[in-house]
């Protein structure tokens, strides 16, 4: 007779390959929505193409943008010099929510229109793991796709520019003093987190239950009940309480520093931030809007 074997069972021994096989469809589905949704990464390397294309040809006046910025006030300098730096990243970040307004939009929906829900559906993956997936895309994927690019493109401007003013025997280290470039991308990250991230999850989780309940026109159904609701306030109560909450929201709220985001003069309140019951709120109401268009995605077929 064999002696028992005192072996533990290899799950017991190493966790690692049974988290990896739970953690795999998430994975996939990811690389699925970057395969099908290539405008995630396309548009703003496209909007970069053409802001250092067009930077170039405005190479040629930058000494002189910079003889007259250094005779102005110390206030006034970094904001003259930094003008195409900011340019750039409101436009890339631009480009990038109108990206994600789309694909909130249509993710869920998209795949009902063209009928491949019922190849998706047929794979060993829940409907919670591709609308996590999905989320993940929207709020983790294209906000670090946004930075990176922004700070490709900042950076090859900073060193065009750099470039230029040494040829015109203008004081490099000067212009970087001013423009204070880690700084600048610290505030561009930090904005992102907060807003983009944070405070704007709710209104792409409501696109995305809109997206996986609509059978038509999810634009429409997306803004109509937004809408009625601050008409009949309006009307009823003669107040607008709703429509500047969504004001607020679709604004950034108290840490939306659109304005000024690229400014490290500017400080950064993370604890004020996560103070906000809007922000916790909203988180929650996230949460909620997402759970529901995974279950709407279970019962919903082809259009």
């Amino acid at each position: 007779m064999n002696p028992p074997s005192n072996a533990l069972p290899e799950s017991a021994i190493s966790p690692a390959p049974a988290i990896a096989r739970a953690t795999r469809p998430f994975y996939w589905s990811v690389r699925r929505e970057l395969w099908e949704y290539r405008a995630i990464y396309l548009a703003p390397l496209a909007i970069a193409g053409v802001i250092v294309l067009g930077f170039v040809f405005v190479l040629a006046g930058l000494p002189h943008t910079v003889r007259d910025a250094m005779g102005m006030g110390a206030e006034h300098q970094r904001d003259a010099m930094a003008h195409p730096f900011d340019i750039a990243a409101g436009l890339i970040m631009a480009a990038s929510f109108i990206v994600s307004f789309y694909y909130a939009l249509d993710t869920l929906y998209g795949e009902r229109r063209d009928r491949t829900i019922l190849f998706w559906k047929s794979l060993p993956v829940s409907d919670l793991t591709t609308v996590l997936a999905k989320a993940s895309v929207l709020l983790l994927v294209l906000p670090a796709v946004s930075f990176v690019i922004t700070v490709v493109t900042e950076t090859i401007i900073l060193l065009l520019s750099s470039a230029v003013l040494a040829a015109h025997g203008l004081s490099v280290s000067t212009f970087w003093a001013e423009l204070r470039p880690y700084q600048t991308l610290l505030m561009l990250g930090y904005h992102l987190v907060t807003v983009h991230i944070l405070w704007y999850a709710p209104i792409y989780a409501w696109l995305m239950l809109i997206s996986a309940w609509a059978r038509r026109a999810p634009l429409l159904w997306a803004a109509l009940p937004p809408f009625a609701i601050s008409v009949f306030e309006r009307i009823a109560f003669h107040t607008h309480y709703f429509t500047d909450f969504l004001g607020r929201r679709f604004s950034g709220g108290t840490e939306a520093v659109s304005s000024g985001m690229l400014d490290p003069e500017m400080k950064i309140t993370p604890g004020h931030f996560m103070a906000t019951p809007g922000l916790w709120l909203g988180l929650l109401f996230a949460a909620a809007f997402l759970f529901v268009a995974a279950r709407l995605r279970r019962y919903r077929g082809p259009i």
